[in-house]
């Protein structure tokens, strides 16, 4: 086997998702743990030291306690590289988190025991769902009152629509919490509730053992046994293939706060994880092993540092190997361009790499060069798709505050715009720049960080507008039509296509239906 097959073959790329507040990014800082990656979790709040966890380094973020943006880790592990994309739990944020889902092979889905599967978990797992991506699902606070777990197994199977394979079992939950019987490996983990240590193993046979009774208690020991009886009986056999194809979603339990139940779920992973799989270009499948350099950019973050302006692309390497220096073909602009220092990621720790393989997601130094859903390869025409931008649902007309900082106002509104994190348009009645977002949320980050990163005051103007559509028509006169007509609900996006602003639910019906000849589109895709 060459080189680069061996190294894709120890490639695991994969995102966590969930709801705000299931322990996402907490099982990120323990699967970095691990890894070796950190040495102590940032999970320890006393009042004497104040660490904030790893992977959330953006001062917004540490102030709210949410992750706002990406984040993405590579560490060691057993011989396997693992990269985690640790994603924003909170909605007004989905959109970074769908085209995070377009850059991995795999997902982690983490639920809360008390709260079973939310509403933004729902919709994450319809993109899972659209794309086959392999889910396992990790139901976090085991030491926490909770529900029963087949209950959980239940709400899973109805609210997420896969089937389910539970692959280890708790005994008891909440206070009565003993520990996790890995149904994968044959083996018993007792409960100790220490964030910093690994829990203690019991060497047993198989279900049988009486040590079990011994560790657990008869009484518990027995409802175990009556628990994994009924589980055999009513759940198939786990199936490898079945999983890789998206149709079945392994299931641990745990406690990641504790670190409990999270090293069965890392060393079942990584066994059975997808390694970097072909990626669909509009032009062909693009297989991982082949020889050519390709990858495409599905994230930008302004400011990692905030004494450099500057910006980075990170890109997914699709294809063959990436190497520093070496030069590459930009597909938009036709230019070649050569990377000095790439960088890979340990949260906000960046180190220059010299080569990285398919799976990798590399930082390249940003000038402005780059849009989401660029292509880069080392010579060949490809276009990798999927990165839509979505309608926004909000709308609010930004204004300078401050006069004497307009080209700051601009350039900061510019580079965030870059980041995919709201959507910029201009309108064309009355030329006024109008930031559509998917949640109020994101208005706030915007003008915190307009202020903090750019020097630049903004001020928000309320305007009452239900969705932007892209339009497009193979109707000249037709389009110009409605244009004229509806003048002063047109505006440009910043690539400058067409976008027709409804103010209501009923006036774009009506649009629709008066207009036949002119398409209406909710993403930015078509």
């Amino acid at each position: 086997m060459s080189q680069l097959t061996d190294e894709i073959n120890r490639r695991r790329t994969f995102a966590i998702i969930s709801h705000p507040d299931a322990g996402k990014t907490t099982l990120t800082e323990k699967l970095l743990l691990f890894g070796g990656a950190i040495h102590i979790a940032g999970a320890v709040k006393s009042n004497k030291i104040k660490k904030t966890a790893t992977s959330d380094w953006m001062e917004i973020e540490k102030q709210r306690g949410i992750s706002v943006a990406t984040s993405v880790m590579g560490f060691e592990y057993n011989g396997y590289k693992i990269n985690i994309l640790d994603t924003p739990g909170h909605q007004d944020f989905a959109e970074d988190t769908f085209r995070t889902l377009t850059a991995v092979d795999s997902v982690i889905i983490v639920v809360d025991v008390a709260k079973g599967v939310e509403q933004q978990t729902r919709r994450l797992m319809e993109v899972c769902r659209m794309r086959n991506t392999p889910v396992i699902i990790f139901v976090n606070k085991l030491d926490r009152e909770g529900r029963d777990p087949f209950d959980i197994l239940d709400e899973l199977e109805q609210e997420l629509k896969i089937n389910v394979r539970p692959l280890s079992w708790p005994i008891n939950i909440g206070a009565k919490f003993k520990g996790v019987y890995n149904i994968h490996e044959n083996s018993l983990d007792l409960f100790t509730p220490d964030k910093q240590k690994v829990t203690e193993r019991v060497e047993i046979e198989n279900i049988n053992d009486p040590r079990i009774d011994e560790a657990v208690g008869i009484t518990d020991a027995a409802k175990l046994r009556e628990d994994l009886e009924l589980i055999e009986g009513v759940y198939p056999e786990f199936d490898e293939k079945v999983y890789l194809e998206g149709k079945v979603a392994p299931v641990f339990f745990g406690s990641a706060l504790n670190t409990f139940g999270v090293k069965e779920l890392l060393d079942c992973f990584v066994k059975i994880a997808p390694s970097p799989r072909p990626i669909v270009a509009e032009e062909r499948e693009v297989r991982p092993e082949e020889e050519h350099f390709s990858g495409f950019v599905f994230k930008i973050h302004a400011n990692m540092d905030p004494n450099h302006r500057s910006c980075i692309a990170f890109v997914k390497i699709c294809s063959g190997k990436f190497e520093r220096n070496a030069p590459y073909r930009h597909i938009r602009s036709g230019k070649t361009l050569k990377f000095a220092a790439p960088t890979a990621f340990m949260a906000q720790k960046k180190s220059i790499v010299d080569e990285a393989y398919p799976g990798d997601i590399v930082g390249i130094p940003d000038t402005g060069n780059f849009k989401i859903g660029d292509t880069i390869t080392s010579s060949e025409t490809l276009h990798f798709k999927g990165l839509p931008s979505f309608s926004p649902e909000m709308f609010k007309y930004i204004e300078n505050s401050d006069p004497m900082k307009s080209k700051q106002l601009e350039k900061g509104v510019q580079q965030l715009m870059d980041e995919g994190v709201a959507q910029l348009f201009t309108n064309q009645f009355n030329g006024r720049k109008l930031i559509g977002t998917v949640g109020q949320l994101q208005f706030e980050v915007i003008q915190y960080r307009l202020l903090h990163e750019y020097g630049a005051q903004c001020r928000w103007e309320p305007i009452s507008l239900y969705k932007a559509c892209w339009i497009e028509s193979s109707n000249p006169v037709a389009l110009e039509n409605f244009k004229k007509r509806k003048h002063q609900f047109m505006a440009l996006d910043r690539e400058g296509r067409d976008v027709f602003l409804a103010d209501s639910a009923y006036v774009l019906q009506m649009a629709q239906n008066d207009f036949p000849d002119i398409k209406f589109h909710q993403t930015s895709e078509f």
